[in-house]
């Protein structure tokens, strides 16, 4: 058994059901010595709620039941955004993880592919379903549709700092969101060499129920894993413009890049997700980061909400 450090006591806020109350006050975001994106800022949040776990499958068919919003990816592709591609090929799908096949060879993100007909209700394609997965996070969503949600529901999507600041649990310079020792088993991640060989031995090779692995020290569950979360911030490859402010979201997606892809704006996800493994991404920590084209949804990535106290008690 893994006892978490205590976290400190939450302000006395109330939070819609839920959601977990965050105390706020000053916070290094990123990490020292990591990855150069991660480069720390000081920053100041003020109190916030949080979702105790990701947006379920069951939660987004409510909102889809209610509204009868359509995702992107069960739209077409635009003809103005993709001109080169014929009305076939622009076809309604997404992107899902297929892993390789004995003897395949290994070329970099060959494991992903465009698949027609993968969407929220079919997450890896024609065939699939989430009959069996309604209290699984919701996948194959992208920031709009999770922006779409959260407004729906009178709610939002966290800042980078914010979530950071939740994952930690209150622990503060850790590596993990339980400490500074990786520990198999408290999250839902590829167990494994990725991507051609899961054990699963967490029990899921996909997916999980949200909820199934243990709660960091705010209460919060699958912060580490299960899927990666969509953010309100525009990804950027440091931390410079968050120095100094408060609760800070980089909303200008004009002055965001991708090192990768310098020019093309991407949004930042965070947590990792049931395909990372040790020997590749191992973003499960709490300052690591991601980013990832805003109107891309994936078999793998979800969101969780934040929303202001309710109220504020003496």
């Amino acid at each position: 058994m893994v006892l978490l450090a205590p976290a400190p006591a939450p302000a006395a806020e109330s939070c819609p059901p839920l959601m977990v109350s965050i105390p706020g006050g000053g916070y290094r975001i990123g990490a020292a010595g990591r990855l150069p994106e991660e480069a720390e800022a000081s920053v100041r949040l003020q109190p916030f709620c949080i979702g105790r776990t990701e947006v379920t499958n069951r939660a987004f068919a409510a909102f889809v039941a209610a509204t009868g919003y359509r995702t992107q990816a069960e739209q077409p592709l635009p003809q103005e955004q993709f001109p080169q591609l014929t009305a076939a090929e622009r076809r309604p799908g997404s992107v899902v993880f297929r892993p390789p096949s004995p003897g395949e060879p290994l070329a970099e993100l060959s494991w992903w592919q465009w698949v027609p007909g993968a969407d929220w209700r079919h997450p890896e394609g024609p065939g699939s379903s989430i009959d069996d997965r309604l209290d699984h996070p919701v996948v194959q969503v992208s920031l709009a549709d999770a922006e779409a949600y959260a407004a729906w529901a009178g709610a939002a999507l966290p800042s980078e700092a914010q979530w950071e600041f939740a994952a930690r649990g209150g622990l503060r310079d850790r590596a993990f969101s339980w400490g500074n020792t990786w520990r198999p088993g408290l999250a839902n991640t590829w167990q494994g060499e990725f991507p051609v060989r899961n054990t699963a031995d967490d029990g899921f090779a996909g997916t999980a129920p949200v909820g199934r692995f243990p709660p960091n020290g705010y209460g919060l569950q699958d912060m580490t894993g299960n899927v990666w979360e969509w953010t309100a911030d525009w990804y950027r490859p440091g931390h410079e413009r968050l120095a100094g402010q408060d609760d800070p979201v980089l909303a200008d997606p004009a002055a965001s890049s991708d090192t990768r892809e310098p020019g093309v704006a991407k949004h930042v996800i965070k947590g990792g997700s049931f395909l990372c493994a040790p020997n590749y991404c191992s973003r499960y920590r709490p300052a690591a980061r991601e980013a990832e084209s805003p109107d891309t949804g994936t078999s793998h990535i979800g969101f969780r909400l934040v929303s202001p106290p309710l109220s504020t008690h003496a």
